[in-house]
């Protein structure tokens, strides 16, 4: 699959087809496919945005993605997690983050996405300056760490409440 850190647009499509094809070789297969499609949002708390800049270590946060798809596939039974995340400048309505779970039934799919996009802001390196009309700001990215089982607790009921 291509990389998980990127600075080119995202398609949903092509990773949920990425992630089918991989999924339709183990297990079960491909019973179901769940997306999520972050993107940059017109206002913030009120506040009017302009455009948003991410960035990214990409190493640590390819190394970051690839756990937490393993986390994903040991709670919702081996379900198969891709995600990307886009860095530099986004405008309004582009996508900033994809994510694509694939598992043999939906239940797992839905939960697997959704346990990714929580663990995702909980701790991946990705941080984000917003831009607004009358200013800017940067965001306070992923502070936990990923080897805290409180955090890891709180993203699984979540991503099954």
């Amino acid at each position: 699959m291509s990389p998980s850190v990127t600075s080119s647009p995202l398609s949903v499509e092509s990773l949920v087809v990425a992630l089918e094809r991989e999924a339709q070789t183990r297990g079960e297969g491909c019973g179901a496919v769940c997306s999520f499609v972050g993107v940059v949002r017109a206002t913030h708390q009120g506040r009017s945005v302009t455009h948003l800049e991410y960035e990214a270590f990409a190493p640590l946060a390819e190394k970051t993605f690839a756990l937490i798809s393993g986390e994903a596939a040991e709670h919702f039974g081996g379900a198969l997690v891709a995600i990307r995340h886009r860095v530099g400048r986004l405008q309004i309505g582009e996508a900033s983050v994809v994510i694509a779970a694939a598992a043999a039934h939906r239940a797992e799919a839905f939960h697997a996405c959704r346990y990714a996009i929580e663990r995702v802001k909980q701790i991946a390196p990705v941080w984000k300056h917003e831009f607004f009309v009358d200013g800017h700001a940067w965001v306070e990215g992923a502070i936990a760490d990923p080897a805290d089982d409180e955090a890891r607790r709180v993203a699984l009921e979540r991503a099954c409440a």
